[in-house]
């Protein structure tokens, strides 16, 4: 069964501005860890991000599609199985994942 998919506004904006040729890998991606989006170390698809670089990411997962440089964000809302995209962006010396700290900060 698959988790909800829910978009923040931020967040669907960013997939919005992707090159139209990109779009449907990352939408195709999200759909299929949306299947199981807990951590590896859960037996999911999605990667749990922790503290790096002297920052907090704990409670962030993300999904990494290599060839075109794109990290999608999210985090979990377990207890109504809502997984919430919260970044869609470059990979770019960490910028998304400071992105993606304050926007959860913020929800």
């Amino acid at each position: 069964m698959s988790w909800e998919i829910i978009v923040i506004p931020e967040a669907q904006k960013e997939f919005e501005r992707l090159n139209g040729s990109i779009k449907p890998q990352i939408a195709k991606g999200i759909l299929k860890v949306a299947q199981n989006p807990l951590s590896r170390q859960e037996g999911g698809y999605g990667e749990a991000l922790g503290h790096h670089s002297g920052l907090d990411w704990t409670g962030l997962l993300k999904i990494k599609f290599r060839k075109p440089g794109i990290r999608v964000i999210y985090q979990l809302k377990r207890e109504h199985k809502r997984m919430v995209i919260i970044v869609i962006g470059i990979r770019s010396d960490d910028e998304v994942y400071r992105i993606a700290a304050k926007r959860r900060d913020a929800l």
